[in-house]
């Protein structure tokens, strides 16, 4: 796990080599080096700020003959954290028993629980005295892995830690700044929960975006159903009204309703499984796609359609 942190690409590698012979070679003789031929002397590169790799690298070196691994204390508080965040919790638990005074560290799974789970009803309350992080996080982890295999079991297990509170906001901001929930069994759990969809329609804001770009964006946050269906339905009118609601200006100018939204956004999911499907031989032209959705959408003018498809003709699918 330590040896990890230092794959380097080839040429750092090689500069970080350069730089440690320059190093070994000025030991005993200062800072200054008189150049055998009588040319000008030179001077060591000197580090002004952060931690100094050489010492990094033979502290590493002297540390591996006693326990094998760097101290993490030794890199920048940032960097450790990014570290140590790709790391699941049994990861977490083997690491605080190797880098020193890593289990103790509440401000570090502090941070862990924060960049993770973003939101908990358990962040806004006085905590006790003795209230560990360190715990938490293995909680954290234990409700997403249940939530992953039953999302009402995984739910029920956050509130009876009384990390949750039963309450369709506080449910839906977990759900939208958490990075550790299946996409699957989040589609199934909003499909029972409708009032805890609506509170995470409204967390999106999608003022000055472009209709497709929006979509995507809404779709990688709700996942669409793989089939059409009343839920998919009710996704796309949800997110009609709150594209509307974020852009008044847009709608005013365009002469856009919910309702036109609609048709488009159908119009764009139909548009995409067209040109992205290896099954459909003959793709959709522009010219096609313009008069089909201006068939349902007489307001569209054909310069905004056109823009759509050239979307979905360069980025690609919208529900991917």
């Amino acid at each position: 796990m330590g040896q990890a942190l230092w794959r380097l690409p080839p040429r750092q590698q090689q500069q970080l080599q350069e730089e440690l012979v320059d190093r070994l070679a000025d030991q005993g003789g200062g800072k200054r080096e008189q150049v055998r031929d009588g040319g000008p002397q030179r001077r060591v590169p000197q580090h002004c700020y952060g931690p100094d790799i050489y010492q990094l690298l033979r502290a590493r070196r002297a540390g591996k003959e006693q326990r094998g691994f760097i101290d993490l204390e030794m890199l920048p508080p940032e960097l450790g954290i990014t570290i140590l965040s790709y790391l699941n919790a049994t990861d977490l638990c083997l690491a605080g028993c190797v880098w020193q005074d890593l289990g103790n560290d509440e401000y570090l799974w502090q941070g862990l629980c924060k960049s993770t789970w973003g939101h908990c009803s358990i962040y806004k309350r006085r905590l006790p005295a003795g209230f560990s992080y360190r715990r938490l996080y293995l909680q954290l982890d234990e409700g997403s892995l249940t939530f992953n295999a039953n999302p009402q079991e995984g739910i029920s297990y956050f509130m009876s830690k009384g990390i949750l509170v039963d309450h369709p906001t506080e449910l839906a901001k977990f759900i939208f700044y958490t990075r550790r929930l299946n996409w699957k069994m989040l589609r199934i759990y909003l499909d029972e929960r409708r009032d805890v969809l609506d509170e995470l329609v409204t967390l999106h804001n999608f003022s000055n975006q472009f209709l497709p770009n929006a979509l995507r964006d809404f779709f990688r946050h709700i996942h669409a159903p793989e089939e059409r269906g009343e839920y998919l339905e009710t996704l796309i009118t949800k997110f009609s009204h709150r594209f509307c609601t974020c852009n008044p200006g847009l709608v005013q100018e365009l002469g856009l309703s919910p309702d036109a939204v609609y048709v488009l956004c159908y119009s764009l999911i139909l548009l995409s499984i067209d040109l992205t499907s290896p099954h459909v031989k003959n793709k959709m032209s522009k010219r096609e796609f313009i008069r089909n959705t201006r068939r349902a959408a007489h307001n569209v003018s054909d310069d905004f359609v056109g823009h759509l498809y050239d979307n979905i003709y360069l980025i690609g699918h919208v529900a991917a």
